[in-house]
């Protein structure tokens, strides 16, 4: 048990509990400790009825069962992957930015599941991540199942077309790469490449956030220095 606790408090902070309550909400849901009808991303409850932690659970929730827990355990591991890959390389020192990009992609993950009744929005977000990370290591080679080796630009399509296989569907895996392009678009290129307006910038109350004022607040921009 020592081994499993070094490896989980090795895990940079948000990543971490963003990681133990994508495990522990699905497990709740599992459980019958809560029912599952409550974690649903569900517009008339959301709206209607005030329910508002709808977003929040439908974010960590996963319907796991015999015909979803591989899925689920495929994106868990791409969580783990690429957020950590994420936070401790291109937004290392700078866990203000990581946060804000994740509120960022959940606000517009969120925004669209209401209009598409998208009820779960666990995929979107992991994939969101994986692809602002794939971006900004868009020529690094990286290895997939059975030996495949290719650009990291290419990885979250790759993996719309793996989830699509297993699972059947690639609305959650599409939204979840057409978030991540939007936050990259207007964070890195449009301002960088294309001498545009910054559009995005990280709220001071974040930095001045009490559970992030051990980190270091030195800015360095990850598109320049983006190998994870």
């Amino acid at each position: 048990m020592s081994d499993i606790g070094d490896w989980f408090r090795s895990i940079p902070a948000i990543t971490r509990y963003w990681f133990a309550a994508t495990v522990a909400v699905p497990l709740i849901g599992k459980l019958g400790i809560v029912s599952p009808a409550y974690f649903f991303l569900w517009p008339e409850a959301f709206l209607y009825r005030f329910q508002i932690w709808r977003p929040f659970t439908a974010t960590f929730y996963f319907p796991v069962g015999p015909g979803t827990g591989f899925l689920y355990l495929v994106n868990l591991y791409f969580l783990y992957q690429y957020s950590t890959r994420l936070e401790a390389g291109a937004f290392d020192g700078r866990p203000a930015d990581y946060l804000f990009m994740l509120l960022f992609n959940w606000i517009c993950i969120v925004i669209t599941g209401l209009a598409m009744d998208m009820q779960l929005l666990m995929i979107p977000l992991i994939m969101s991540v994986l692809y602002v990370w794939a971006q900004l290591n868009r020529d690094l080679i990286v290895s997939f199942w059975f030996g495949t080796r290719f650009k990291a630009c290419y990885l979250p399509w790759v993996i719309l077309g793996f989830n699509y296989i297993i699972g059947g569907s690639v609305i959650n895996e599409l939204i979840g790469n057409l978030v991540g392009h939007l936050y990259f678009f207007l964070m890195f290129r449009y301002p960088m490449d294309l001498g545009g307006r910054n559009f995005l910038s990280t709220p001071q109350f974040l930095w001045r956030c009490e559970t992030l004022s051990s980190f270091s607040s030195t800015h360095v921009c990850p598109y320049t220095d983006c190998h994870a």
